[in-house]
């Protein structure tokens, strides 16, 4: 894609820099990086493996309803530790390595990888909160987070619903989103041939099957009881994974770039990264842990080819030189940055208030 921001001098020599700064400055050793990942693989991927072998281990529907719930989570934060890193081609040399890894774990929360990566990839990483750009603002209508876009009078209430509402993504997605992708045009895909197809089904087949099928078969537990399951683990992993996505782009401070009338971004590349990101706690090693680099968004826009394991050291120099040159990064606390959110929303929601 023809790279449409316009240029700003002062900018491009700033990345120069901070370029310059992170390469001379971020010592990184590669043992102790191979240590630290294949903990912390063994560490998710032990909990998932557990998490689900509880379904099958509850004696009674409360324990395997519990189970279901905690698998959601855990699995999340394994996709959210690993499949990120693996679509930036950040964890193995060889890319298709990345890609098969990439797919695998995405799999097993139900979505569909290539759609997901090319979006990112292509859209989202370009030009993040850019109306028309990026592909993340494209979800839905009900709710409203970009200044000057349209109104509607339910939009005075998206604070409230907003959390009941976020609830029910990750079902949209795996059983909606994805199939709407697959069966329409899009700028993302060229040609959605049989190769295409076939990792689409084959990755909603697996899913279903070891999320669905299997417990109905060998959980000993009734049919209803399993669909209880499944749902409430996809309403409660739904809230945390939209409250923390939106959380990354969507707060009081971050910026929503406009576009003149030949789609030309009126910032620089630099300036649409930072000022449209938001941080939480960058220097926490513990959060990066949890989180997997999400809490570290303007490095990770900034620096996609770095695995997020090193975001905390990098941010000590990225934050240095941006503080030097008055550029104050956007940064919450995660329960900050999550009442931020819905800040933005009421204030996004008041007809007054347009911008």
């Amino acid at each position: 894609m023809r790279d449409k921001h316009i240029h700003i001098a002062k900018d491009s020599d700033l990345l120069k820099n901070i370029y310059r700064q992170v390469d001379e400055k971020l010592h990184i050793n590669k043992r102790s990086f191979l240590w630290k990942i294949w903990t912390k693989f063994i560490f998710y991927f032990f909990f998932s493996v557990l998490a689900y072998a509880l379904l099958y281990l509850a004696n009674s529907s409360l324990y395997f309803i519990l189970s279901f719930i905690l698998y959601g989570f855990v699995s999340l934060l394994f996709a959210f530790n690993f499949s990120h890193d693996f679509s930036h081609n950040t964890i193995f040399k060889n890319k298709k390595l990345n890609n098969l890894c990439f797919i695998f774990i995405y799999t097993i929360v139900g979505a569909h990888a290539e759609a997901w990566k090319q979006r990112h990839i292509q859209s989202h990483h370009y030009a993040p909160n850019v109306k028309d750009y990026d592909s993340d603002l494209k979800i839905t209508k009900l709710i409203r987070v970009i200044p000057n876009s349209e109104y509607h009078w339910y939009h005075k209430y998206q604070h409230l619903y907003a959390p009941l509402a976020y609830t029910t993504y990750s079902l949209f997605w795996v059983f909606i989103k994805d199939f709407v992708i697959l069966f329409s045009k899009d700028e993302y895909t060229e040609k959605k041939g049989v190769k295409y197809h076939f990792s689409f089904w084959t990755q909603k087949l697996v899913y279903l099957t070891f999320i669905l099928l299997l417990p109905l078969l060998f959980s000993g537990q009734v049919w209803y009881v399993v669909l209880i399951g499944f749902l409430l683990m996809h309403l409660s992993q739904s809230l945390f994974l939209l409250f923390t996505f939106f959380m990354t782009h969507h707060v009081e401070e971050t910026e929503y770039p406009t576009t003149d009338e030949n789609g030309y971004i009126k910032t620089s590349w630099l300036m649409n990264q930072i000022k449209s990101s938001n941080d939480m706690h960058p220097f926490s090693e513990t959060a990066n842990f949890i989180l997997g680099g999400f809490n570290n968004h303007i490095a990770h826009h900034l620096f996609p080819h770095y695995h997020h394991i090193h975001y905390p050291k990098l941010n000590k120099i990225l934050y240095g030189v941006l503080l030097e040159n008055n550029i104050k990064p956007n940064q919450t606390s995660y329960w900050g940055g999550l009442v931020s959110h819905l800040r933005l929303l009421k204030r996004m929601g008041n007809p007054e208030r347009m911008v």
